[in-house]
Formats: structure tokens, C-alpha cells, sequence
């Protein structure tokens, strides 16, 4: 798995799989300026660094990472609770952000972010429904178009504010005049930071209602409070009560307990099914995500499951060890050789290591097995493009894999690459332009579209969607110009 480069694609609303941090594999990177909107406008929904700041943002988050067997995870444990509030499953997008912060949100609308520190400080399968069960909570209460509108109300009592203390320094009164300026953005945000501390606690009450509708438990809700939050109270205490945007952990659980402790389902236990999933997904991550020696200090050679192999075997091929992580891999296939995932991995191994010819049974293998996902096309199509005589192939996969996902840059940068390689020029260049249009590189997609058209025949459906991107890019090129100029002229 590797966090996405800057100015790629953001995925929409299918998944898809892990590659290594030295580029390559499955995944369909972030628009970063689209990304950075989002993490401009972030609802916060947990975390311990979100009670002590107005409008809080992750920050430190890399970006989103693309990982099937994950976010196929995360949906199967969202669908019912979405389902329960009220929401259509297919209208709701859910992106793993590559972080270790402990934190989640929503953001854009139906779309909830969870950091992948968030999922690897759950000890269950429970703690982590409970916080996706919060996050649907906040996106059936509308509280992002609410929290706008806060926002616009909080700033009344702050020009009021203003504008008591210009008259007042008018009136000759300054050091009155001064105090109420300077005390103008307490009151706004005295203000927002009480609707922001009553939508959290309606989101921790719609999450108890939506567990036990799906006759699940909200133990593990509290429980992930208690263990991941509550330990920084004396520090929220002491922060003024204006910073605040979420309740006391200690009042959150209490209120959380009250109502949870009487539900019929309270006592109510994860399956062998979620367990085992949330194991995997977890070793996975780790295998990923950190260094050798911390994989195999969690999953010692000793330890000999199904879930400690799959991380050493991604510890080892993220180091190059390639021996020792075919070997860990080769075992779990023969074991359970219809796991596509595992099927993925070998060719994803198998393909960074220059054989592309010996990675396609692989690929392949796994887009059977997965009924077509589309970034495990991706990966089958890479393959296949290296060699002349499958290129018609891959130009066929990657022609699915953007009509499922649009905006998936990379496989727009595989398609020009296989069309270039096939001889088509205008359709290269075509590609080219869908592919800078969707990371947000407006000033090459016009480029690229530009020489699409003068190459594409004319009244064709090509030659239209040249013209279309060539036009919306000109006009984000010239917008952009306009805001250079304007902020130059100030």
C-alpha cells in the first residue's frame, strides 16, 4: 500500500487495492486540490486534537490510499448503518486516509474519511462500527450544511463586536473599544462552538440508535472513547471553554452509557466473520504502512496464521526480500487459492520486479475472482500493456476501468500510454488531457485537448470530449490567471 502522489485522481465510489511505497500497483491517487478543499472544509467527528480548535483539519494527512480488500471491509461494515439512518449505500463514498492520527470525518457531502491510525487503534470490529455508526450520524443530520450556516450566524455577534468598539474609539473610549475587537472572535466562536458540541452529541445518539436498529452494540463505541480519548481531558479542561468544538470525553461517554447499557443488544458480540476481516485488514495495514522491524515484532516468524504471513510477506516485499515474501505468499495461496487478494499481491510482487509476463496469471486470476473490480483491471491491464501483442487487451480493460471510474488518472496516463504505443496519436493525446483534467492540471489538460483537436476527426464523440475539456480547462486556466493577478495587485 503507498499513499497516492500529489495531483492524481480521487476515487469515487468503488475500491481499490495496494501497491508499494515505491510507486506502481492499484491505486487511483488524490486530486490534490480537491483534496485540500476537502480538508479545508473537514468536519472533524473524533479525535483528540479536535476539541481544542475551531476549525480543525487533518492536517497531517498524506492523501488517499486505494485498497479493495479494505474499503470492501469498511462498506460491509457501514452498508447496515447507513441503511439504518436512512441512506442510499451507493450514494455514500468512503476514502482511507493514509495518517496515523486517530481521526475520521466527513466532509463534501455523503463522503466519510477514516484514517488508517483510526483503524489500527480499534481493538475491535465493534469500536470501529461505532465510530462509522458517529460519522453516519453526522451525514444523516445534514450537520455539514448546518455547520455552514453556523458559521455565516456566529459572525453577526463578531461585527457587532466590531463595530461597538470603532464607535467606541470614535466616542474616544479606546481601551473599551479595543477589548471589544479583540474579544470579536471569542464571541463568534463561543458561538460555533456550541452548535458544533450539540451535533456531536446528536451523532453519538443517532450512532446508538443505528447499532442497535442493525442489532449490534455501542460498548464498543464507549470503549473506543475511553481508551483512545479520554486520557487527554485534563488537557481539554484546562483549554477555554470557546475552543471546545466536542463535548468532555467523560460526558460524552456517560451520555453514551446511559443509553447503551439498557439497549437488548448491549452485550451483543462481534461474529467469527467481522473478526476475522478486521484481523486481516489491520495486518495488512501494518505490513504496509510500517517499517520491517515494527511488522515483525507484531507478527513474529513464530506466529504462523494466515494474517501474521500476509503482513510479513508485504514487510518482505516492500524491503525487496522477495524469497521470503513468495515463500509467505505461496503458502497462503495454496491454502486458499480463491482469495483474490492474495492472487493480486503475487502479481502486484511479480510486476514490480520486472516480470510482467509471469505477473498477468496472477492479475488475471484475481479479476476473476472479484467479478471485474477495477483497479485489479488496472493492474491486469499494466501488465498486459508491456507486451505488443496483448496491448488490445489492456486498452479494453482501461477502457472499463474509466468508464467505472472517471477520474482515475492513472489509468487515463495507461490508456495514453497504450494508445501512443498502438500509434493512435489523437486518442494518446485525448487520454493525456483526461488524465491532467482529472488531477487538476488544468493548464496540460488545455494542452493536451488542444492537440487532440487539431489530430481527432472532426463531429466524432472523441473530438467533442477534446473540445468539452479544452473548454472547462481554458476556463480554470483564466480564472486562475485573474486570481494571480488580483492577489499580485493587493
Amino acid at each position: 500500500m503507498f499513499p497516492p502522489q500529489n495531483g492524481a485522481s480521487t476515487p469515487r465510489s468503488r475500491a481499490g487495492t495496494c501497491g508499494p511505497i515505491q510507486g506502481g500497483g492499484m491505486n487511483a491517487p488524490t486530486n490534490a486540490s480537491w483534496f485540500d478543499t476537502v480538508r479545508r472544509n473537514a468536519s472533524i467527528a473524533v479525535g483528540a486534537v479536535a476539541a481544542c480548535a475551531l476549525f480543525v483539519t487533518p492536517a497531517a494527512a498524506q492523501g488517499v490510499i486505494r485498497d479493495a480488500e479494505i474499503e470492501h471491509t469498511l462498506r460491509d461494515y457501514s452498508a447496515p448503518l447507513w441503511v439504518a439512518a436512512g441512506l442510499n449505500p451507493d450514494d455514500v463514498s468512503m476514502y482511507i486516509i493514509g495518517d496515523d492520527e486517530i481521526n475520521a470525518f466527513v466532509s463534501g457531502g455523503q463522503n466519510i474519511f477514516v484514517h488508517t491510525g483510526l483503524i489500527l487503534a480499534a481493538r475491535t470490529p465493534n469500536e470501529l462500527k461505532g465510530v462509522l455508526a458517529h460519522e453516519t450520524g453526522h451525514i444523516a443530520g445534514g450537520h455539514l450544511a448546518r455547520s455552514a450556516e453556523a458559521q455565516q450566524q456566529a459572525m453577526g455577534p463578531a461585527l457587532i463586536a466590531i463595530g461597538l468598539g470603532v464607535l467606541a474609539i470614535a466616542a474616544g473610549v479606546p481601551q473599551a473599544g479595543a477589548a471589544l475587537i479583540s474579544g470579536s472572535q471569542a464571541f463568534a466562536m463561543g458561538n460555533y462552538v456550541r452548535h458544533t458540541q450539540v451535533q456531536e452529541s446528536a451523532a453519538d445518539q443517532a450512532a446508538l440508535a443505528y447499532l442497535e436498529e442493525t442489532d449490534q452494540s455501542a460498548k464498543g463505541l464507549i470503549d473506543f472513547f475511553n481508551n483512545n480519548f479520554r486520557r487527554y481531558e485534563f488537557v481539554m479542561r484546562r483549554a477555554p471553554q470557546y475552543l471546545l468544538t466536542h463535548p468532555y470525553s467523560s460526558d460524552r461517554v456517560e451520555a453514551l452509557r446511559s443509553g447503551a447499557t439498557v439497549a437488548d443488544h448491549y452485550n451483543t458480540t462481534d461474529g467469527p466473520e467481522d473478526l476475522a476481516r478486521f484481523r486481516t485488514m489491520q495486518a495488512k495495514l501494518i505490513g504496509f504502512l510500517q517499517t520491517q522491524g515494527q511488522t515483525l515484532a507484531r507478527y513474529p516468524v513464530s506466529d504462523q496464521s494466515a494474517d501474521a504471513r500476509y503482513a510479513r510477506a508485504i514487510a518482505y516485499y516492500r524491503t525487496a526480500q522477495m524469497d521470503l515474501a513468495r515463500t509467505e505468499l505461496t503458502s497462503l495461496i495454496a491454502e486458499n487459492p480463491t482469495n483474490p487478494y492474495y492472487q493480486e499481491l503475487m502479481g502486484q510482487m511479480l510486476y514490480e520486479s520486472g516480470r510482467s509476463a509471469e505477473s498477468v496469471p496472477y492479475h488475471r486470476r484475481s479479476v476473476e475472482l472479484t467479478h471485474d473490480e477495477p483497479l485489479l483491471m488496472l493492474n491486469l491491464a499494466r501488465a498486459l500493456a508491456d507486451d505488443r501483442d496483448t496491448v488490445d487487451e489492456a486498452i479494453t480493460l482501461l477502457n472499463g476501468v474509466v468508464r467505472i471510474e472517471p477520474l482515475n488518472s492513472l489509468a487515463w496516463s495507461e490508456l495514453a500510454e497504450a494508445r501512443d504505443f498502438r500509434g493512435e496519436q489523437g486518442l494518446a493525446e485525448l487520454a493525456s488531457a483526461e488524465a491532467n483534467y482529472a488531477r487538476g492540471n488544468f493548464p496540460a489538460a488545455l494542452s493536451f485537448a488542444e492537440r487532440a483537436r487539431r489530430t481527432l476527426p472532426r463531429n466524432t464523440p472523441s473530438f467533442q470530449r477534446a473540445s468539452d475539456i479544452a473548454t472547462f480547462s481554458g476556463q480554470e486556466v483564466r480564472d486562475m490567471m485573474e486570481d494571480n493577478n488580483g492577489r499580485r495587485r493587493s
